[in-house]
């Protein structure tokens, strides 16, 4: 049984056995007041629960409704609200009549705040034999001296109107009386609003008839009056330059909520540049006066939009938009700088940078978590621009330079990264940009920093100076050979640098320790701080040096005569012999791995005895394959942006043209319906804005019981975010009725069931649809199980004969919750060495070529292979991939695919799956399981 509705709700601290009917009788007879309140407070909360206490309904009447306590009176309003007002025929109770005089004197009450309440409570009330008796009094309170009294008796004019419109047929001329003779703002607004919805013609008339009044009204009245606007708009087109006049003067009002809904009609009404300009200065203006974040997030949002439309007209405002970036929240500083970029234009770029560069500037001297992140957002926005408009690199890259020392080391990558790019893509800015980099090079503290700045200076230092001043700035960061001094002079051992044994995926997709060294673990005050991360064990930098050194050897034989070349050579020559008697010396805690090793021996080899085809090698090749990347990046890129910036086609040329006014009314449809931009928001809210046909429904059928069970069950399931829908079909298969008839479901993983269905009589052959809502919080494979119960109807103790079918499992597949996505390889990397969570899926396929099993597992688990296809194109025996996911809870999935092709045609492998939570690790790998059985079983049966 349903229980009453009511608008309160009212908490019952005694968890104890609730008091009985003549309990409840004693405290409404008590003559003190507090006992009288406890016993209504009792009473509506067991009515709510579902109780039925008819003979209290006189107990109430007799000893409450006397009383003048303002409290009881309010009381007693919720409980003529929760009272069953009919008998079991349908017919009004007797008791309602003397109910309908206590509710007519309190109309008439001298305290204006109990006609108040009354009038608000009668708002509520269905029944038209209560309402009718009580009509003159309600017309009557509409010329009441308080406006507080007025302002409810125009809201209960237009409820009654709405649900009994014979009752008050002259409702919209007494309104219409109220609004034309009416001073106060709140009762203004209410009976425009009731003219709005029930005589839009009247409201329209009025609107009219005082447009340049407008201005002057409240800001509650003015809101209502937009909404007209639009609606008077639609219908009538010819009216709209004399309401777009209306909501141009608008604009001036103080009221921030008025100014957006201002801007919100004027885009839907026009699109002239004016009207789109107006509009979008009321935007930014909200933006800097408003500091509720949502507020801003939500204006940008509308920014967004209106960027899609009119990109021209925003292109003028970029800097007014910009100034969004004083806020600390980070969400509004990302969705500024993206609506930043997108509006970038030749004329506004120098100030856009200037800007950043500002912005990039205030954070050098600022540390925290918050400070770091939009330091990296603002260098990620320069790089893009800077990409964009070449010719504004040249302005910003010597400012963010000064930030390849910064502490932190992710900022300070993107910088060295962002050069690296510039270099290489803009030539003429190549000799500034080294020049700097030199100058830089000693306040560098991070080694993988060092090591992309080593890279630049052995492949960009060309001429004879630039070669002459890296090989100074080498020196001076090196110091004096040995690396290491002798223990027998007394020297302690370097400190053992901080080790972490993490294994590290690698660019093919296999496995490698990793030793993380502390910055300057090595380090000695006064010494510099590239000889402190030598010292200190760190010999993949070494190897780096040691590049350096032999390019910057091999390019002063352009520039010297042969003698003064062979001298720079052996120099160099005794730098790489001191890094590997460093590496063998065991000063420090780990000696040179055998591969690093190698690498500065074939330096030794290659300096000793130089060949133009090895000279070419370093010199030229290893240039070309960095350009060849940056083009291959860029073409991806390219290809992309068509489908991000495409056109949405919301209307195709040959579909049908729907015309408002010859669409077909229901007997519920009014004048209160919704307009078509309301349909859709509602929809969108909903998420009913795809319609599936009948096919597609049927492939999310899943079939719980079998035919020949006394009750047959299916599930239509339906995923939507965070919501799972069961629409449960129950069809009772029996001659004989079902009683108390019950779905009982229960959850496996995390899947909460929102509310257990409700108990239902089945007869013979009925069926019924049976709806349940689970809520999902996180990404997992859940499973959803459960019974249908019911009694036979010719049982003498239905407890004893009590049913029970078992349904078959329902699995939600994690599949409708991950969606593929892109990331950088450096993200992909940092996400792989963070997350915990590891699950490693054997391969276990009769597929026989790698590419094909690649795509088969992309296509099984709904990822994006981050792995370009230029790198896994060719014939090889070996494959190894990475593939990134994003579920609709921001969580991230990592896999990486590495298979080896045997002889005999067998592919050999692992699939490793990574991520924080432990739940989408096991269910990403349980599918992938579960499609390689897949394909094994189709193999067989063929």
């Amino acid at each position: 049984m349903d229980s009453p509705n009511c608008t309160l709700l009212l908490f019952n601290h005694d968890k104890g056995t609730p008091p009985n009917e003549d309990e409840i009788r004693e405290e409404l007879e008590s003559k003190e007041i507090p006992k009288k309140i406890e016993g209504l407070k009792t009473l509506i909360s067991l009515l709510m629960s579902g109780e039925s206490m008819p003979k209290l309904l006189m107990t109430v009447i007799r000893f409450c409704v006397p009383c003048d306590d303002h409290k009881i009176k309010k009381l007693l309003l919720f409980y003529w609200e929760v009272v069953e007002k009919t008998g079991s025929d349908g017919k009004l109770l007797p008791e309602m009549i003397l109910v309908c005089n206590n509710l007519r004197n309190d109309l008439n009450h001298p305290n204006e705040y109990i006609r108040g309440c009354t009038l608000r409570f009668l708002c509520k009330l269905k029944e038209a034999e209560i309402l009718e008796p009580l009509i003159p009094t309600i017309k009557n309170n509409l010329e009441h001296r308080h406006s507080f009294v007025r302002r409810n008796a125009v809201l209960t004019v237009f409820a009654v109107y709405k649900s009994f419109e014979h009752l008050l047929p002259d409702a919209a001329d007494l309104i219409e009386k109220v609004l034309l003779t009416e001073s106060d703002p709140a009762t203004k607004r209410n009976a425009f609003l009731m003219l709005f919805h029930c005589a839009q013609d009247r409201a329209a008339a009025f609107l009219s008839d005082n447009l340049d009044q407008v201005s002057s009204y409240g800001d509650v009245l003015q809101l209502v009056v937009l909404e007209l606007i639009r609606k008077v708009v639609r219908a009538n087109p010819l009216d709209k330059s004399k309401y777009i006049r209306c909501i141009l003067t608008l604009f001036n009002s103080p009221s921030n909520a008025v100014a957006f809904e201002c801007a919100s009609a004027l885009v839907a009404l026009s699109s002239s540049a004016t009207a789109i300009r107006a509009a979008a200065t009321s935007y930014t203006g909200l933006l800097s006066t408003q500091s509720d974040n949502n507020i801003k997030l939500i204006v940008l949002e509308r920014l967004q939009d209106l960027k899609k439309q009119h990109p021209k007209v925003l292109q003028e405002m970029v800097m007014d938009i910009m100034r969004a970036l004083s806020s600390a929240n980070l969400d509004i500083r990302q969705k500024t700088l993206d609506i930043t970029l997108d509006l970038l234009a030749p004329k506004t770029i120098a100030e856009v940078m200037q800007v950043l560069k500002k912005e990039v500037q205030k954070t050098q001297g600022e540390d925290g978590e918050k400070n770091t992140e939009y330091r990296a957002m603002l260098i990620n926005a320069i790089r893009q621009a800077a990409i964009k408009f070449p010719e504004s690199a040249s302005t910003v890259v010597p400012v963010l330079m000064d930030f390849l020392g910064d502490a932190n080391q992710g900022s300070a990558v993107d910088v060295v990264l962002f050069v690296r790019e510039i270099v290489e893509t803009h030539p003429h800015l190549r000799q500034t940009i080294m020049a700097k980099l030199l100058s830089s090079f000693p306040s560098i503290g991070s080694a993988r920093v060092a090591r992309v700045a080593l890279w630049l200076v052995g492949e960009y230092c060309v001429e004879a100076a630039e070669v002459a001043a890296a090989f100074a700035m080498m020196h001076s960061c090196l110091g004096p050979v040995p690396f290491t001094s002798a223990n027998s002079e007394g020297v302690t051992a370097a400190p053992m640098p901080r080790a972490e044994g993490r294994p590290v995926v690698l660019a093919d997709g296999s496995y490698a320790s990793q030793t993380a060294h502390e910055d300057g673990s090595g380090l000695v005050p006064g010494e510099p701080m590239l000889r402190g991360l030598l010292v200190g064990g760190d010999f993949f930098l070494a190897t780096v040096v040691a590049t350096t050194l032999a390019k910057l050897a091999l390019r002063t034989r352009a520039h010297v005569p042969p003698a003064a070349a062979n001298l720079v050579a052996a120099e160099v020559m005794l730098l790489l012999t001191g890094l590997l008697q460093l590496g063998k010396a065991g000063q420090v805690g780990q000696s040179i791995d055998p591969d690093s090793q190698e690498r500065i021996a074939m330096y030794l080899q290659v300096l000793s005895d130089p060949s133009p085809e090895v000279a070419e090698l370093h010199l030229v090749h290893c240039r070309e394959a960095f350009s060849t990347m940056l083009s291959e990046r860029q073409a991806a890129e390219e290809a992309e942006k068509p489908a991000k910036n495409a056109i949405e086609v919301n209307r195709q040329a040959d579909d049908l043209i729907v015309v408002r006014q010859l669409r077909g009314r229901t007997a519920e449809m009014t004048a209160m319906d919704l307009d078509d931009d309301d349909d859709m928001d509602l929809s969108k809210a909903t998420g009913t804005t795809k319609q599936e046909d009948f096919s597609s429904r049927l492939k999310r059928v899943t079939q719980l019981t079998g035919l020949s069970d006394a009750v047959y069950a299916e599930a239509y399931v339906t995923v939507h975010w965070y919501d799972i829908m069961l629409d449960v079909l129950v069809v009772n298969q029996t001659k004989e009725p079902m009683q108390n008839l019950c779905l009982e479901l229960a959850t496996v993983g995390d899947l909460k069931l929102c509310e257990r269905p409700q108990s239902y009589v089945l007869l013979p052959g009925e069926s019924k649809h049976i709806k349940a809502n689970i809520k999902v919080s996180s990404t997992e494979t859940g499973i959803v199980f459960g019974s249908i119960v019911y009694d036979n109807s010719g049982s003498a103790t239905p407890s004893a004969d009590r049913n029970c079918v078992v349904l078959n499992d329902i699995h939600i597949d994690i599949m409708d919750y991950i969606a593929p996505a892109s990331c950088s390889d450096l993200t992909f990397r940092a996400m792989w060495a963070e997350f915990e969570w590891e699950n490693k899926v054997p391969v276990n396929t009769d597929i026989t070529d790698v590419t094909e099993f690649l795509a088969h597992v992309v296509k099984s688990t709904n990822m994006k292979c981050l792995t370009p296809q230029s790198a896994l194109e060719g014939q090889s025996g070996f494959l190894a991939a990475n593939l990134y996911a994003k579920s609709i809870f921001g969580e991230d999935a990592l896999v990486n695919v590495s298979v080896e092709s045997h002889n005999e045609g067998k592919i050999f492998g692992y699939i490793r799956i990574r991520s924080k939570t432990q739940g989408i690790a096991l269910s990403l790998g349980d599918k992938i399981t579960l499609k390689q059985k897949k394909l094994l079983n189709k193999s067989a049966a063929a």
